[in-house]
């Protein structure tokens, strides 16, 4: 049912994805300017909400709070419909943020709630293949209504997402109830019982706030991908316009094909770090790679080094996916996943935030030297991440396995 959920809003978020920033500009009549500063605002505080509604979901069970955030997300998404202001529409992206860092951490609970500890990255991982083929059924959707280019279609693509929340949270009711505590009881055995959660007991946890700091580095490869590698094919490769798109697709498909291989490999902290390790080398290569193909006189050599550099970038992308997953659910205390999936999941809120704005001035700014110092950065926090994981391991017990309780 978690996977299902996953597929079902997906396929929206690809349609909205791909018609947002138009919609915003063409439709809404927002400039540049006020789009970027509203996403700044909004994911900002999508920051400040994973940890107090993760908390929420540790409380209250992972599954109502999974379904109040899917609503609220659709919410948001509707009321995107009817903005007409800059603050406005910075509201309503401060909602949005907040809904989907939310959703994140209550339902990444949930699955350590129903889900043996061993198969928690596995059962992820086939969500993640999912969800990318979700998004790319949605991008095909949000493509005709590009081609279309009027304000109907942009409004159907909102509406597709909007509803796709809605049956996601529909989805997620017809689980067993999953009430407070579930994870701790259901690791009681292991002599280890859980006091009382806290709420500033994931922020005074040090080692684990390390892992999501190097976490958060290495999301970096989505504003890689979505934003400097498209400004870099325009202005300082010689490859053709159809690249861009050329090397979504490839980072699609690859998701799709590689992300549950990756994740039956990875069932404990040590592989864990193995995986994020070689996420980082691997990362290093993909920079390396984009950074060869301002060389290409030639458009086609250009596209194929880029190509190549796509391929380089997702085999990280999905080793780092299943490495940091089991990471996450690993290094938190039983009865403590939700507050600990919201701190996480802040990893790939500042990647959203801050790596646009970072990556262009170092990349874009720097040239070939720039995606060479970015590379070093993956290699660094992907070396580092495995001696600090081990740190943070011996900090507490890890939780014996379990029976899946679905």
């Amino acid at each position: 049912m978690l996977a299902l959920a996953q597929l079902v809003n997906s396929v929206g978020d690809g349609a909205f994805h791909v018609c947002s920033a138009l919609f915003f500009s063409r439709v809404v009549g927002l400039s540049v300017l006020q789009i970027g500063i509203g996403l700044t605002v909004g994911w900002a505080t999508g920051l400040l909400a994973g940890v107090p509604v993760g908390q929420l979901a540790d409380r209250l069970g992972p599954r109502p709070v999974a379904v109040a955030a899917g609503l609220a997300t659709a919410l948001a998404i509707s009321l995107f419909l009817v903005v007409g202001a800059p603050l406005a529409f910075t509201l309503v992206c401060c909602l949005y943020a907040a809904a989907q860092t939310g959703s994140t951490a209550a339902r990444q609970a949930l699955l350590a709630a129903v889900i043996a500890p061993a198969e928690r990255t596995a059962v992820r991982a086939r969500m993640q293949a999912l969800g990318n083929a979700g998004i790319g059924i949605g991008a095909a959707l949000g493509g005709i209504a590009l081609l279309l280019d009027t304000p109907g279609a942009y409004v159907s693509a909102f509406v597709l997402d909007a509803l796709g929340f809605l049956a996601a949270a529909l989805v997620l009711r017809v689980l067993p109830p999953t009430p407070p505590g579930a994870v701790s009881a259901a690791v009681s055995a292991a002599a280890h019982p859980a006091p009382a959660p806290s709420r500033s007991d994931v922020l005074r946890d040090g080692p684990y706030a390390l892992v999501t700091l190097l976490q958060s580095v290495m999301l970096l490869y989505m504003p890689m991908l979505s934003v400097v590698a498209p400004l870099w094919i325009a202005t300082r490769t010689a490859a053709p316009g159809w690249t861009v798109a050329a090397l979504f697709v490839v980072n699609t498909v690859g998701v799709v094909l590689f992300q549950v291989r990756a994740g039956r490999g990875v069932r404990d902290v040590p592989g864990a770090g193995r995986a994020v390790r070689r996420a980082g080398i691997l990362l290093l290569a993909a920079c390396g790679a984009f950074a060869a193909s301002a060389f290409g006189v030639s458009p086609w050599g250009a596209g194929a080094v880029l190509l190549a550099a796509a391929v380089l970038q997702v085999v990280g992308e999905v080793l780092l996916s299943a490495g940091g997953w089991q990471l996450s659910f690993d290094l938190a205390p039983a009865g403590r996943q939700g507050q600990y999936q919201g701190f996480f999941a802040m990893g790939s809120s500042v990647a959203r935030a801050a790596g646009p704005l970072l990556l262009t001035g170092v990349v874009l700014g720097g040239g070939i030297a720039g995606w060479l110092a970015l590379g070093l950065v993956f290699l660094a926090a992907g070396l580092a991440t495995g001696p600090v994981a081990r740190w943070a391991a011996t900090r507490r017990p890890v939780p014996a396995e379990v029976p899946a309780a679905v």
